[in-house]
């Protein structure tokens, strides 16, 4: 697999991200997979809201599907469940975000998929794939990995179970999460400062399959586990969640 970022021109609020696309990237190879930071997708789609004129932790809360109050956290953030994903503070960023907070983008799957066509008009490819990442935090371990908020253009789940292991006994429980492992591959690259590389572009993943149309409703069902069904259930359940 080969990662390699791609610096753009700074983008701001109601940009053309097509446009930076397009201009930051003269050729796609067939087989490439683009990741885009939520942040400069969000930040194109004007989702950006002055900090002077909002009180954050309301914002929080009205963004939340869930959210845990922040006076539970000695950090003074509210834990959130958003878009079906454990958020710190429903994903607002203000880093590189000048004076705003910056929203995760309106539907991130709606938007992988108009980048996705978007790429394959572009530069006349077949085979290619779009994921929509951020960063986020692993409970127990400090530091901040990418994941994928949305994707197109592949099959993001590889199923194993039934496959026999080094031992000749069948796989239980293992799904792969391609769309994930492509996110952190590429947020390792891109880089959480002023790097200014909201782009990479991914290349000669193994087992990835690629397809000629979007995910269907099922194919995003699939990779969605209901809080009573994780293993985490335990944990998950026992919060005291409010409706944001």
């Amino acid at each position: 697999m080969t990662v390699r970022p791609i610096k753009t021109s700074l983008i701001k609020v109601g940009d053309d991200l097509s446009e930076v696309i397009a201009q930051s990237v003269p050729e796609l190879a067939e087989g490439s997979v683009m990741v885009v930071t939520s942040k400069v997708v969000a930040v194109s789609q004007g989702r950006a809201v002055a900090k002077d004129q909002t009180d954050k932790e309301a914002l929080v809360r009205q963004q939340a599907d869930r959210y845990i109050d922040s006076h539970q956290s000695r950090y003074g953030v509210t834990l959130t469940i958003k878009d079906h994903l454990l958020a710190v503070n429903a994903g607002l960023d203000q880093s590189n975000a000048d004076q705003n907070y910056v929203l995760l983008p309106s539907n991130s799957y709606q938007s992988a998929r108009q980048l996705w066509h978007f790429l394959r008009r572009q530069y006349a490819v077949e085979r290619c794939g779009v994921v929509i990442s951020d960063s986020t935090t692993f409970p127990l371990k400090w530091g901040v990995i990418g994941r994928a908020l949305g994707y197109c253009g592949f099959v993001a789940l590889n199923d194993l179970i039934g496959r026999p292991d080094l031992y000749h006994q069948p796989m239980s429980f293992t799904k792969v999460n391609v769309a994930e492992g492509i996110a952190a591959a590429a947020v390792l690259e891109m880089g959480e400062a002023a790097e200014q590389t909201p782009l990479c572009l991914v290349e000669d993943v193994t087992h990835l399959r690629f397809q000629d149309r979007p995910p269907t409703s099922q194919e995003l069902e699939d990779l969605l586990i209901e809080p009573e069904d994780d293993v985490f259930a335990p944990v998950l359940l026992a919060a005291p969640w409010q409706r944001g």
